[in-house]
């Protein structure tokens, strides 16, 4: 009888990645696909479509299909034994959403094993081209949905966001406005998670807590959809978005396509897939007061909280590891090509330079303050670089090492200040 493992599943921007691990959780195997190298038939450019407004943002749903397909025959060809396979999860970029076609559920049952996914799914899709989370073409919608509720702080207070662009509810409003007989045409609407989760179920998986709380649609308390976000955006919503469910919750066994074409075990559970967020904050193993740093293109803050207070700015998350508390995030988008751009300007390119410059100054900086913000921030919403001396008068520069210690120590002072207000 071979060991038992596990599959963790990443259905991110840019690739498609897999990773089993055993029950002392050793790492037995792992595989990505990227799709700009693996599948340039898609032509996409970092797995996405950048459209001509500069604002529309999408990816090709059949190329994530297409991604699973290519990695699961992978594993197949290096011998990879899939009845040892106990459960799978995972997670998928947040706020992306799929849109399946009346009639698609049938398909997705009886998909025929002799067959890759993606050609049996082909005609599945309403909506070919999804939008992800870098779209920012909903500022119309977004408002829309704050004025529908009694303000921008309202719907904090019941979703844990004011309206963002990039989540699902705005994105599920303008394809309904802009494409009525699209949405019509629709029967369940996935985020990335859940509609990777339904690949594997062989049935529509349900959007869980912690990724449905990015949607501006979940009442983040009572953990039910909003009926006055659902009705602000569009009719019919929640029979299209089915229940919500806890993201630790065990959804069913894995479909028998898997089990006809790779050899899985029928008893092979399928776990609730969530966020790549909440993924992090579980993944990290965060408890209560830890918080986490991502330094990224955007940075992430990210902290497991009991008692929040939805703020205008950052986000409050259902907890994906404990249903009954919480995840703050904070994302700023001044983040390492800010960071970059000082080390080049005042170390000439080396990181080296940069750490000896910065401890060559005190903590406190001697009280000069600088903050950063190449590109319209998020958080707070502001724009340009702004250096104030120790009498608070701003000043148009800095010598090199106090510049490099005013844009670490202004960095990470935002990041406290705004944590602390979402509790």
């Amino acid at each position: 009888m071979a060991a038992p493992c596990y599959l963790g599943w990443d259905f991110s921007t840019q690739q498609l990645k897999v990773i089993a691990i055993d029950e002392q959780l050793r790492v037995i195997y792992e595989d990505n696909v990227h799709f700009d190298k693996d599948l340039p038939e898609f032509k996409t450019q970092g797995g996405a479509y950048i459209h001509s407004d500069r604002l529309t943002v999408t990816s090709p749903v059949l190329m994530w299909v297409k991604a699973l397909d290519m990695i699961l025959e992978k594993m197949k060809s290096s011998g990879f034994n899939f009845s040892q396979v106990r459960a799978l999860s995972g997670a998928g970029q947040q706020h992306g959403s799929v849109y399946w076609k009346k009639g698609s559920i049938q398909i997705l049952k009886n998909a025929s094993s002799e067959l890759p996914l993606h050609q049996s799914l082909k005609t599945c899709f309403s909506v070919s081209n999804s939008p992800i989370w870098m779209d920012s073409s909903t500022a119309s919608q977004c408002s829309a949905l704050e004025k529908a509720v009694g303000g921008a702080q309202r719907l904090a207070s019941i979703t844990g966001s004011r309206a963002y662009e990039r989540f699902t509810g705005n994105q599920i409003a303008k394809i309904y406005s802009q494409n009525p007989e699209v949405y019509m045409q629709t029967e369940r609407i996935s985020l990335v998670s859940s509609f990777a989760a339904s690949l594997f179920l062989g049935a529509y998986a349900p959007i869980d807590y912690s990724d449905g709380s990015g949607m501006n649609l979940l009442q983040i308390w009572e953990k039910v959809w909003s009926t006055s976000c659902l009705d602000a955006c569009a009719p019919g919503l929640e029979e299209k978005l089915g229940c919500p469910v806890p993201s630790h919750s065990v959804l069913g066994p894995i479909s028998p396509y898997y089990c006809q074409r790779y050899g899985f075990s029928p008893d092979c559970k399928i776990v609730a897939f969530t966020g790549d967020n909440p993924a992090s904050l579980a993944g990290m193993r965060l408890e209560e007061g830890d918080i986490a740093i991502s330094l990224g293109t955007s940075d992430t803050l990210f902290l497991w909280i009991q008692e929040p207070t939805p703020a205008l700015e950052g986000h409050i998350l259902c907890n994906p590891v404990d249903s009954e508390t919480y995840m703050a995030l904070l994302c700023f988008k001044n983040g390492s090509l800010m960071r970059e751009r000082i080390r080049n300007d005042c170390a000439s390119g080396s990181w080296d330079e940069f750490s000896k410059a910065l401890s060559s100054t005190v903590a406190g900086n001697n009280s000069n303050l600088g903050f950063y913000f190449d590109v319209m921030e998020i958080t707070p919403e502001a724009v340009g670089i702004h250096r104030f001396n120790k009498d608070n008068q701003k000043v148009s520069d800095f010598p090199k090492e106090v510049e490099i210690r005013a844009l670490i120590e202004g960095q990470f002072m935002a990041k406290r200040i705004h944590a602390e207000k979402l509790g």
